[in-house]
C-alpha cells in the first residue's frame, strides 16, 4: 500500500503518521504539507490511498482531490472534514470517504485497513480505475450512518431521538413518510409523523426505509423506473432478513437492499441483461456497488454479498451466510435464476419452495405507487 497524506500539523500530526507507518511494513507512507509536493509525487508514482486536510496552505483541497482522481483514479481519496462542518460541496463530490477531525488512531487505521481488505477482496485495477473517473460518485448515507451510530451508541434511543435525527435532513424525511405509506407497508392507515412511522415499523424496518431514501435518490430515473428499483430493493432485503438467524439478519437485509447500487453508476452494465453479460471489460454492477460500498467503509460482510450475490459459493464462507441470502434474495424478486448446486451443498435446498411462497406474497402486497 502506497499511502500519501497530504496537511499541516493541526490536521495530521507527525505522531500520528509515525503510528500509522510502523503498524505495518508493506505500508509505503508519505507525508507533504502542501498540495504541489503532492501533486509532484501523484504525478510520479502510482498511489492506493491519499489523505488530504481539509485547508491546505497553497490550494483548496478540492484542488487536489480533482487532480488526483484525473491522474490517478484508481487512487482510493480521503477527505477531513472539520467537527461539526459540513465539507465544501466540490469536496462531497470528489473523496471517497470522510473522516472527521480530530483524527483518532483508530478511525485511521480503520479507514485504511479496510481498503486494503477491499482491494484485496476485489483485485480488479480496470474496476478501481472506472470508479475513480466518475465525476460524480454518490456521497455516504450521511442520515443512514448517522442513524447507525445512535443505535450503536444507546440501544434505549427513543422514537422521538430517531425521528428529530432523520428530520435533519427534510427531503430524506419526505421519502420515508412517502415509503412508509406505500401499500407495502402502510397497512391500510396514513402516517404523517416520523414519530409514529419509528413506532409502526419498528427500528429495523426503518433503517432500510432511511438507507433506501438516501441511496436511490441519487438514480437519474425519477419515474417508474427508480421506484421499481427502490422497491425491489427493500422486498429483497426484507426477505434476506428471514433467512438469517438474528446476529446477522442485519447484515443481509442491509445487503440486500444494497445489491444493485451498481446500476446508479454510469457506465456499469447490468449483469442481468443478456446483450451486457458480453460487454468486453465493462464492470458489472455486482463488483462495482461493492467497490462503491467498500469504499464508504461499510462491513466486509455486506461488500461480499453484494459482490458475489451472483455467484455466493465465490465468498469466503463455505455455509449460508450473507452472499447465500442475498443471491436468493435478489434472485427471486427479479426472477433470476437460483444456483440450486450451492444452496444443496449449504444443506438449503429444502427452503427454495417457502422461500419462493414468501417472495410472491411479498411482490403480491407491493402494489405500484407512484414516489416522487
Amino acid at each position: 500500500m502506497h499511502i500519501l497524506f497530504v496537511g499541516g500539523e493541526d490536521s495530521l500530526p507527525t505522531d500520528l503518521i509515525d503510528l500509522v507507518a510502523g503498524v505495518d511494513d508493506a505500508w509505503q507512507i508519505q507525508h507533504v504539507a502542501d498540495g504541489g509536493t503532492a501533486m509532484a509525487i501523484v504525478a510520479d508514482a502510482p498511489l492506493d490511498v491519499v489523505v488530504v486536510a481539509p485547508t491546505l496552505p497553497d490550494m483548496p483541497a478540492a484542488t487536489l482531490l480533482g487532480q488526483v482522481r484525473a491522474l490517478r483514479p484508481e487512487t482510493s481519496r480521503i477527505a477531513l472534514i472539520a467537527s461539526q462542518q459540513a465539507p465544501p460541496v466540490r469536496v462531497l463530490s470528489l473523496a471517497h470517504r470522510f473522516l472527521p477531525l480530530p483524527l483518532s488512531e483508530e478511525a485511521l487505521l480503520e479507514a485504511i485497513g479496510s481498503l486494503e481488505e477491499l482491494r484485496e477482496l476485489l483485485d480488479n485495477p480496470a474496476l478501481r480505475e472506472c470508479i475513480g473517473r466518475i465525476d460524480r460518485l454518490p456521497s455516504p448515507p450521511q442520515t443512514y450512518l448517522a442513524l447507525m451510530q445512535a443505535l450503536e451508541a444507546d440501544e434505549d434511543t427513543s422514537a422521538m431521538d430517531i425521528a428529530r435525527l432523520i428530520s435533519g435532513d427534510p427531503a430524506i424525511a419526505a421519502k420515508v413518510l412517502q415509503l412508509c405509506n406505500s401499500a407495502y407497508f402502510s397497512a391500510g392507515r396514513t402516517l404523517t409523523d416520523l414519530r409514529s412511522a419509528v413506532t409502526r415499523l419498528g427500528q429495523a424496518t426503518l433503517r432500510d426505509l432511511v438507507l433506501a431514501s438516501e441511496v436511490f435518490s441519487h438514480a437519474g430515473d425519477d419515474g417508474p423506473g427508480r421506484y421499481a428499483l427502490q422497491q425491489r430493493a427493500l422486498i429483497a432485503s426484507q426477505l434476506a432478513r428471514r433467512m438469517l438467524p438474528d446476529a446477522s439478519a442485519e447484515l443481509g437485509a442491509t445487503a440486500a437492499l444494497l445489491a444493485d447500487i451498481g446500476l446508479l453508476l454510469p457506465g456499469v452494465r447490468d449483469e442481468r441483461d443478456p446483450q451486457a453479460a458480453t460487454s468486453g471489460d465493462i464492470p458489472g454492477h455486482s463488483e462495482a456497488g461493492a467497490y462503491l460500498l467498500g469504499l464508504w467503509g461499510l462491513p466486509m460482510p455486506i461488500i461480499e454479498g453484494v459482490a458475489f450475490q451472483r455467484d455466493p459459493a465465490r465468498s469466503g464462507t463455505r455455509s449460508f451466510w450473507v452472499a447465500g441470502a442475498v443471491h436468493v434474495a435478489t434472485a427471486l424478486v427479479s426472477g433470476d435464476t437460483l444456483d440450486e448446486e450451492y444452496l444443496r451443498r449449504t444443506g438449503m435446498s429444502g427452503r427454495i419452495d417457502g422461500w419462493r411462497e414468501q417472495a410472491a406474497a411479498m411482490m403480491t402486497s407491493a402494489r405500484p405507487t407512484a414516489v416522487a
